[in-house]
């Protein structure tokens, strides 16, 4: 399984201007392979072992978010790291609020099953961060967000993404906390007015592993095919 480098391709800038062209590396069929299961095992982890997460591990992740791509290279991620435990403490709180006014909502049938879909990440997993946005980052100088400011968002959760699969890939787990007022959770963590929540996220090691997502398993929902949502013009 490795990476084998192309022949240099030629500058089309000339031999003499001092032009480095990186030389691109060729996937083998053993690294495809492997790519596809860690796609297969990337899971959203729920429940965590309480062994602490190496600060050069934690570190390498946050190196591997930096990579994504992102609109305009404005890389308009914010990561807030929550150590201290007041400040954990009220994050979960907000989480019991939003938890018991989403199970609520909750048609009878699927209540029972909403409940026992336990998330113990915000009580056992080492790692916690808060992803926020800065909506108008001085970097990147607006280019490719003029008619979809949105993409400022995506460019986080592509950055989400990235640390996901590079925290998979080392036998990491991280869960996704979506039941949280973002509003709630900044002034929590006082952060800048004009940061918006994209993601909580719990980082550690997972408790037990499979490749069928938990929310599978349980019977919440399945994966479907690509034709059910594929549309073609």
């Amino acid at each position: 399984m490795s990476a084998q480098p192309l022949n240099p391709p030629a500058s089309p800038y000339g031999a003499d201007d001092g032009a480095r062209i990186a030389v691109p590396p060729v996937f083998d069929a053993g690294f495809l392979g492997a790519l596809d299961t860690l796609f297969a095992w990337r899971r959203d982890v729920r429940h965590f072992a309480t062994r602490p997460l190496e600060e050069a591990a934690f570190a390498d992740l946050l190196a591997r978010a930096a990579q994504a791509p992102s609109v305009g290279l404005s890389q308009p991620w914010r990561l807030v790291r929550v150590r201290e435990p007041g400040r954990r403490a009220a994050v979960r709180t907000i989480f019991e609020t939003c938890n018991a006014e989403a199970l609520a909502l909750q048609p009878t049938e699927r209540a029972g099953l909403y409940a026992r879909l336990k998330l113990a990440g915000l009580d056992d997993a080492p790692e916690q961060i808060a992803v926020f946005v800065d909506p108008e980052p001085e970097a990147g100088h607006g280019l490719g967000r003029a008619t979809m400011p949105e993409t400022i968002a995506y460019s986080a959760v592509l950055a989400i993404h990235t640390l996901w699969l590079a925290a998979a890939a080392r036998g990491i787990g991280l869960g996704w906390v979506s039941i949280l007022d973002p509003v709630s959770v900044a002034r929590a963590l006082d952060v800048p007015e004009r940061w918006r929540l994209v993601g909580y996220l719990c980082i550690g090691y997972p408790a037990e592993l499979s490749d069928t997502p938990e929310l599978e398993r349980a019977g919440w929902e399945h994966r479907r095919p690509t034709g059910a949502f594929l549309v073609e013009r």
